[in-house]
């Protein structure tokens, strides 16, 4: 699908009015091993000091463009599966220099680690008890809720012990909250078949390349999506998990939440880098899996190992915790997402049911939803639920307390979801492979299939000119759906294991994002100048 000029030329305004006055360029172009012009090539422009990145593709004719960066000093590399090229490190631009920096690619083994999860999945060694399956009770919760094989796994090497120990960690910290903890028995399974996969030795190949199923599973870009551009920010990764999400404050500031044994969230400045840390006051596993600035300064976020939702008054530093009372039926409600309505009212999914607390009168109310995922508030004041499971529903609870739920047609378990400029709900079908919308006017729904093996959408957001972009959590890819024709452009990701949550469109237009897995958190744009 192509793009019109006049859209590209607005989306790239979008981003470039935050801009310097004067701002310096980097331009060049990529070939080959066989000295012919690459497409496909990511070129990574990063400041020494802020470690802030910015990543542009190279086109149809190997040339690329890096555009209003501020005067510092940059390490510039390429970053394309099975190439390698020199970089050229502590390169000093000045604010409006223009300079220009060839790269000439050569081959390489394509690593493990640099595979999509689907490619893992139909590659990697496999026994009659284990697979790494995400229909399999430990591995489909981990790879869903958690991370895939890439960063944490196929990077390293581990002997039985040392997966018998990271299959320990997972149970102890990373399940708390969500999902069952695994048996002895299926734990010394999984850390057998991890050993298998993963092991010193392991009999997979050095490389996924020289297996004769490798070239079948490579998905193939189009010139149309060479033209997208991510600015990313480095993000700590205490006790080896990154960032959750990224939410906009009233001020342009991002909170992030850190969902493992992190027990913070953290406040970025998107023009500084500057970070400032907000700690819990205790060591035990939280699990702050979601986090959101209020109107009023306040941030609120869950602590989902724990069954809490919590304040944080950035000023003062002071969190105050709040837990709901027990179900009548003795059932303790959960605390996944959190939203603040226009009225100060708190909104939770997770668990058996959705939570609203009261910050005024402490007081809470639950609604009967099992298994809710995302929510968001509604332009009218009604807020909008989904339930992960596979008959879920979408949920909406009206501003006046009203529970209504609507089933779509395919059981697709919905997992998140987004409101578009006429309050159509928009969300993401992760195991129907489709993208849905609800009409709330006409209480009708339309489903669109997407592209790909397994699209597996999950995170998703319905951006300023309507289009409706998702992450796929099994090919590692951005993708952008046009709701006029049904069009999907799949875009390349910088990154493996992309292991996006969620979309948020910030003041200035820019979707931001976390990728947990690769410990940033960043936004995309179109780039102009990649024609």
């Amino acid at each position: 699908m192509r793009f019109s000029t006049t859209l590209l030329a607005a989306l790239a305004l979008t981003t470039s009015l935050a801009a310097p006055a004067f701002a310096a360029t980097i331009d060049g172009t990529v070939t080959g091993p066989d000295g012919k012009p690459q497409m496909g090539v990511f070129i990574v422009a990063q400041d020494a000091k802020t470690r802030k990145t910015v990543s542009v593709l190279s086109n149809e004719q190997g040339r690329y463009h890096i555009g209003n960066l501020p005067a510092a000093t940059y390490n510039i590399s390429i970053k394309a599966i099975g190439f390698k090229a020199d970089a050229r490190r502590d390169v000093a631009i000045a604010a409006d220099a223009k300079i220009t920096f060839d790269f000439a690619a050569q081959k390489r083994p394509v690593q493990w680690g640099e595979l999509s999860t689907y490619q893992g999945r139909k590659l990697l060694p496999k026994t009659a008890e284990r697979t790494l399956n995400h229909n399999d009770p430990f591995f489909g919760a981990c790879f869903q809720s958690c991370h895939s094989f890439q960063n944490r796994m196929a990077n390293g090497v581990r002997d039985l012990d040392g997966w018998r120990d990271r299959i320990k960690y997972m149970n102890d910290t990373m399940m708390a909250g969500e999902g069952r903890r695994t048996t002895e028995k299926e734990a010394e399974e999984y850390a057998q078949y991890l050993t298998l996969a993963f092991g010193p030795d392991s009999p997979k190949p050095e490389s996924p390349e020289t297996m004769p199923e490798y070239k079948s599973l490579v998905r193939k870009f189009s010139p149309a999506a060479m033209n997208i551009a991510y600015v990313e920010y480095d993000m700590p990764a205490p006790g080896g998990m990154g960032p959750w999400s990224a939410m906009e404050d009233r001020d342009g500031m991002m909170w992030i939440p850190y969902y493992g044994k992190g027990n913070e969230v953290i406040r970025l400045n998107p023009d500084t880098a500057d970070m400032t840390h907000f700690k819990l006051p205790f060591s035990r596993t939280a699990g702050i899996h979601s986090v959101i600035p209020a109107n009023d300064g306040k941030v609120w976020f869950v602590e989902t190992a724990m069954g809490k939702i919590a304040q944080l008054d950035p000023a003062t530093k002071e969190i105050n915790e709040y837990q709901s009372p027990p179900l009548p039926d003795g059932r303790k409600p959960g605390a996944h997402t959190i939203r603040v309505d226009e009225r100060g009212l708190v909104w939770t999914s997770g668990g058996p049911v959705i939570t609203m607390f009261d910050p005024k009168t402490k007081d809470f109310r639950h609604y009967d939803v099992p298994s809710t995922y995302a929510n968001t508030v509604g332009h009218n004041g009604d807020q909008w639920f989904t339930s992960f499971r596979a008959d879920g529903v979408i949920a909406r609870i009206s501003k006046d307390g009203v529970l209504a739920k609507f089933q779509p047609p395919t059981k697709g378990k919905p997992q998140r979801l987004d409101l578009d400029p006429d309050g159509n709900v928009w969300f993401s079908e992760r195991q129907g492979n489709k993208i849905g919308r609800f009409d709330p006017k006409t209480e009708t729904f339309k489903e669109f299939p997407l592209p790909g093996p397994e699209a597996s959408p999950y995170a998703i957001g319905v951006a300023k000119d309507r289009s409706v972009w998702y992450s796929s959590h099994e090919q590692d890819t951005m993708n952008r759906l046009d709701p006029a024709t049904g069009e999907v452009t799949e875009y390349p990701y910088p990154h493996a294991e992309i292991s996006m949550r969620e979309f948020y469109v910030d003041k200035k237009g820019r979707m931001w994002y976390a990728s947990s897995a690769n410990n940033k958190i960043g936004y995309f744009y179109f780039n102009e100048e990649a024609k």
